[in-house]
């Protein structure tokens, strides 16, 4: 039977491989904005690309994407420390499971945000080239994550009493998203759910 500390590396590495993976397809076969319907309008690969937060967010312009990678990079160190600290403290699986699967997440949108400004140039009306002799289009610490899940389940607007926004479209789910969000939200909607298990071990 693996060790705790094998299972959180092969999830981490798996996460990571098929982030990576599905990226770096949509990257040098797919123009921006460029989409393929899956399942109808109910699933749609659609490429989009950020320079925030999951799900698209962003602030401060480009101090705020350097800011924001840097602060990936601290926040995924200690991550790493605590998810040893928790093997270390034999804590239950699916808790080390969980945050696995957000540090892989987290490695996952930062190797974008590091790297692909600089081993891509534009994926706009082209397709991207890996290592172009143009150069990339953003210097280290500056690309743009790669978004391409996109799921318009249901469609409508809002009643006209609705506050704020009456009258008004919505789509649910409108974020483009990717694997690495995934996994983050996976992992946090699981110690969420099961607050009491994952803090139990610490008493």
């Amino acid at each position: 039977m693996k060790s705790n500390t094998t299972k959180s590396i092969l999830i981490i590495i798996l996460v990571l491989f098929i982030d990576q993976a599905f990226k770096i397809w949509i990257k040098t076969h797919m123009i921006l904005g460029q989409e393929y319907e899956i399942l109808g309008n109910w699933f749609i690969i659609h490429f989009t690309e950020n320079n925030g937060m999951a799900f698209g967010m962003e602030f401060w312009g480009k101090n705020g994407k350097i800011f924001l990678t840097l602060f990936r990079i601290v926040a995924v160190v200690g991550i790493g420390w605590y998810l040893k600290t928790l093997i270390k403290q034999h804590a239950p699986k699916m808790v080390i499971l969980s945050i696995s699967l957000i540090m892989a997440g987290a490695l996952g949108n930062i190797l974008d945000s590091i790297f692909y400004g600089v081993i891509f140039n534009e994926s706009f009306y082209q397709i991207a080239e890996f290592m172009s002799p143009d150069g990339g289009y953003a210097p280290l610490l500056q690309g743009r994550v790669v978004d391409m899940l996109y799921f318009p389940l249901f469609e409508g607007h809002y009643p006209s009493w609705f506050p704020f926004w009456s009258d008004q479209q919505f789509i649910f789910f409108r974020p483009v998203f990717n694997i690495a969000d995934s996994a983050i939200t996976t992992g946090v909607l699981y110690i969420l759910i099961f607050e009491k298990s994952f803090f139990k071990h610490l008493d």
